[in-house]
């Protein structure tokens, strides 16, 4: 069996308030894109066997994808095994949910594998034990998400716009950019809905202009590399760039191949992950 793993960009992230455990409560309009990993299913007799083309990927109970095939055999009482492969072409580190998508294919693949009787939703709360953007990566598509990352508001799809995407040689921690956010200190939000009602009507370019992520509070002023990509893709005729997730990959929205492909050549001069790509 093999699945597509598709990558997410966020086209606004917002912190509204914080839990007492400490979880940031979020509201985020979330994308997929065309880029993705490759997963390959196949069942064993018994254990969990993963492997990666990527040398650097931990291939134990460290990686996600190897947590969920764990958690999943755990909740369902699935007593053979299963061998995982992943081709990795979404970067790793990178605010663009590559593990999560990973592990929210492997749930929805060792579902069909094991001929196992579990709806979406909950394999939706299963899936947030692994980590926030799994739930959304098993519904896939243009989504809203709330809470922690388990409320997911399938919308209107976004699809078909050209994306160029841009992850410069480094990676960031979430957890990280997370704990260094000061909510008190965010002045402007994201505003959601306005985005949600540019979406709905497919305008590009209101959506580009509107879109907002406040985690840029944080990373962008840890490494000013990534304001300088912002700046050079605008230049070079996108309709506007932010950064996805926690960062550090910058993407940008076109309305024209032809700037989309010149960006895109002149970025991979600096930058060995630079993709041009669309919503889907």
């Amino acid at each position: 069996m093999i699945i597509k793993a598709h990558a997410k960009i966020n086209i606004s992230l917002d912190v509204v308030g914080k839990r007492e455990d400490g979880y940031h409560l979020l509201e985020m309009i979330m994308q997929n894109i065309e880029l993705y990993d490759e997963i390959e299913l196949e069942k064993k007799q018994n254990g969990i066997q993963l492997e990666c083309n990527v040398p650097y990927i931990p291939v134990d109970e460290r990686n996600l994808a190897y947590k969920a095939a764990m958690l999943f055999m755990k909740s369902f009482g699935i007593k053979s095994g299963v061998k995982i492969r992943i081709t990795k072409n979404i970067p790793v580190a990178a605010g663009l949910a590559g593990g999560s998508s990973n592990a929210a294919a492997v749930l929805k693949g060792m579902r069909d594998l094991f001929e196992v009787d579990v709806n979406d939703e909950e394999l939706m709360m299963l899936g947030l034990n692994i980590g926030a953007d799994v739930p959304y990566c098993i519904v896939g598509g243009t989504a809203l998400c709330k809470g922690i990352g388990e409320i997911v508001v399938p919308l209107k799809p976004f699809k078909d716009h050209i994306v160029v995407v841009v992850k410069p040689h480094f990676g960031v921690s979430t957890k990280e950019v997370y704990g260094a956010l000061d909510i008190s200190r965010i002045n402007v939000h994201p505003d959601t809905v306005s985005i949600m009602k540019a979406m709905d009507r497919g305008d590009l370019k209101t959506t580009a202009e509107l879109m907002r992520n406040v985690l840029e509070n944080v990373t962008l002023k840890k490494h000013y590399i990534l304001r300088e990509i912002k700046r050079d893709m605008v230049r070079m005729g996108a309709l506007n760039s932010m950064m996805s997730g926690s960062g550090p990959t910058v993407f940008a929205f076109f309305d024209d191949m032809l700037k989309a492909q010149k960006c895109y050549d002149r970025m991979k001069l600096k930058y060995n992950e630079v993709f041009i790509t669309r919503t889907i």
